[in-house]
């Protein structure tokens, strides 16, 4: 396999009001720029040896690491070999952590500010972050201090929360980030650009900024609005590639969420909070990470033209390596808060996992080392499944959408067997997640079992005999 940058993910985050259970939300998709990069889930302990100098093997960003750190979930590359692309997870606080969603600043900004090479990037953000941090807030800070003294060597969007608050926040320079806290009641898509606008200063409990942003953008001209602050004029880009590649995403997650909107799908100023028409569940989370403009003409898999259906870049994608939602309840007892929704592969044809983020461990096939082909990896076998499910996807999409409604089914019956729990610790939420694993692992081997038979079928090599032959 060639090694390729991670790049081009979805992202979409919803404050505790916006959703049905209540509950705040950060979701991803991780896209590779190849549809094979396999991923692992791991669980690190609280403290766990370390080496507190330390060093990226991706760029060489050097930082000293606190001595205390909290226990968390992490999503790595199998092969660590330029750096760890942790990725997403949740430490013992309850905070979860999704990083990144990759943007572009414009030139104005990079030829004043440019990127450090050997700043700090996805591949190490992540690792850095969120063992030490304590809340969604504590989380923007700690990455913008980082960005300040050490530099960005990308620019990039960070997703932060935790049982109360959301966090959106950007690189948007060398040495310059804003972020802004997602209201309550309201939602956000992200996809490949910077997508913050109007900044206000006065309400620092909503935005928060790196020092002195304001003198940087008015002693450097690069404000083209003059009385207002909007950080995505300033510091985004707004191209043809933006309209075709990033945009359409951001309108048809509204499209499903807010369809009373009637947006266009190339507006380059689609806002960036947004408000559902109706409290959004988990299952239309996953639906959209897993969506590719269904019921409209730019389907990839639909029935518009060969120009429709090849204009726009879909959400879910056969390079989607780790596609996960990160939920963080609020009516439980906080060692049942933190819940890792995990999927790999397209959501379109694969299920969301729920693992309990302060269990000892998710399981231990998912921690395995899944470099080469192993069918029965948790990795591989959602592989496997994106392949057989699209081929022939119109005749099998009933199987599809059966099995997608019927592990959805399984994961809220679990999450309620964990939340029976007398006394919950690491180690009895630990052998749940193990039996959670194993239950969607027999459900995934089942329907890989119904796909091929269904696939076999249709074959193209198959042959009608004659009765009398």
């Amino acid at each position: 396999m060639s090694r390729m940058l991670h790049q081009a993910c979805t992202s979409f985050l919803a404050g505790k009001n916006a959703t049905i259970d209540g509950n705040p939300v950060i979701a991803r998709n991780e896209d590779n720029g190849v549809a094979i990069w396999p991923k692992r889930v791991v669980v690190h302990v609280a403290d766990e040896p370390r080496n507190l100098n330390f060093i990226s093997k991706g760029n060489q960003f050097r930082t000293t690491l606190p001595e205390k750190a909290y226990h968390y979930t992490a999503v790595p590359d199998t092969d660590p070999s330029a750096g760890f692309y942790e990725e997403s997870g949740i430490n013992a606080k309850n905070v979860a952590m999704s990083a990144t969603e990759s943007a572009y600043a414009n030139s104005r900004v990079l030829g004043v500010d440019p990127l450090v090479a050997d700043g700090i990037a996805e591949d190490a953000m992540l690792t850095v972050v969120l063992p030490y941090i304590d809340s969604a807030k504590a989380g923007v800070q700690r990455l913008g201090h980082l960005v300040e003294i050490n530099g960005a060597a990308e620019s990039n969007g960070i997703l932060f929360g935790d049982t109360n608050e959301v966090w959106y926040m950007e690189i948007v320079s060398g040495h310059h980030w804003v972020a802004q806290r997602i209201p309550d009641d309201a939602y956000a898509v992200v996809a490949n650009q910077l997508a913050i606008q109007d900044i206000d200063f006065d309400r620092p409990q909503e935005f928060m900024t790196s020092t002195n942003i304001r003198q940087f953008v008015q002693s450097h001209h690069l404000n083209p609005d003059g009385n207002r602050f909007n950080s995505r004029h300033i510091f985004g880009t707004a191209t043809a590639t933006d309209s075709h590649y990033n945009t359409p995403r951001v309108w048809y997650g509204h499209k499903l969420f807010t369809p009373s909107a009637f947006e266009n799908p190339t507006d380059q100023e689609l806002p960036f909070i947004q408000h559902a028409e109706k409290k959004i569940s988990l299952p239309e989370i996953a639906n959209f990470l897993g969506s590719h403009y269904q019921e409209t003409p730019y389907d990839p898999l639909g029935n518009g033209t060969d120009t429709e259906r090849h204009q726009f870049r879909a959400v879910g994608l056969s390079r989607t390596q780790n596609s996960h939602i990160l939920q963080l309840r609020r009516d439980v007892v906080p060692m049942l808060a933190g819940i890792v929704w995990q999927c790999f592969g397209n959501p379109a044809f694969n299920p969301y996992v729920p693992f309990y983020a302060q269990g000892d461990q998710l399981a231990a096939n998912y921690a395995a080392d899944n470099s080469d082909y192993q069918g029965e990896n948790p990795y591989w076998a959602s592989k496997l499944l994106d392949v057989l499910s699209e081929a022939h996807y119109h005749e099998n999409r009933q199987l599809i959408d059966n099995f997608l409604g019927a592990t959805q089914a399984i994961g809220y019956q679990r999450l309620q067997a964990g939340d029976a729990i007398p006394t919950p610790n690491s180690a009895s939420l630990g052998s749940l997640n193990v039996e959670t694993a194993a239950t969607y692992a027999n459900a995934i081997q089942a329907q890989a079992g119904k796909l091929v038979q269904a696939n076999a079928a249709l074959s193209d090599l198959s042959f009608t005999m004659d009765a009398n032959l």
